[in-house]
């Protein structure tokens, strides 16, 4: 009998083939952005929520899968299967088999516990995520919320983040604040006092941060398109 967590492990892996996140499949299928991600999956009575038909169909219909890639993919990775493509693309090897990545939501980053002291993911509470080859090996995926990053970041995109990466002016952040605060901005200047964050979103004030208030800088390596 297929179980909840299969299925919705098998989008993802599904995701991970084309390099995609929960978000990005949800979209090339023609469903909202936020219909595959990881908040949705439980009803606020905490009931879990499957996957329709319907949904399955059109991402089936929009990456090119067969059911029978599906069904490989319900109990783990297909390795360097060979999936087909579609919208305009030959039959080519699947990417890099994707490794699983810590993944946590935005919001929920700025409790204790989920950093060490230099920005690496720590403690037991992330979730997991497929995605393909990353060079850190801290690479870690947080899931945005709020508007201030639009257009370029939606609220339910995802965006890896490495905290080994060098960070240059003009880079998209993610920053956390010794009071709890985890911000996704374009850094602007850093200088040996001050860090001076900008909003893409013009309806959000950019800010400036003390630098002894600032906990750690990692830059934002890939993001949903």
């Amino acid at each position: 009998m297929l179980t909840h967590g299969q299925v919705w492990g098998a989008l993802d892996r599904l995701a991970a083939q084309y390099g995609l996140s929960a978000s990005g499949l949800a979209k090339r299928a023609g469903l909202d952005a936020t219909s595959f991600n990881r908040s949705k999956r439980i009803t606020p009575d905490g009931r879990p929520r499957w996957p329709s038909t319907e949904s399955v169909a059109k991402v089936l219909a929009a990456t090119g899968a067969s059911v029978e890639d599906f069904t490989a993919l319900l109990d783990g990775p297909a390795g360097s299967r060979t999936l087909p493509r579609t919208l305009g693309f030959s039959e080519e090897p699947a990417p890099p088999p994707a490794r699983a990545i810590p993944h946590i939501g935005l919001a929920q980053a700025g409790k204790g516990g989920f950093f060490d002291d230099a920005g690496f993911p720590a403690g037991s509470g992330w979730d997991e995520i497929l995605f393909p080859a990353v060079e850190d090996e801290h690479a870690y995926a947080l899931e945005i919320s709020g508007d201030s990053m639009q257009p370029l970041y939606r609220d339910g995109d995802i965006v890896i983040v490495s905290p080994a990466a060098s960070v240059r002016r003009g880079d998209r952040v993610i920053v956390k604040t010794r009071d709890g605060q985890v911000l996704a901005k374009e850094l602007v200047r850093r200088t040996a006092r001050t860090v001076e964050l900008r909003s893409l979103n013009p309806e959000h004030e950019d800010v400036q941060f003390p630098l002894s208030d600032v906990v750690f800088i990692a830059r934002i390596v890939w993001a949903t398109q």
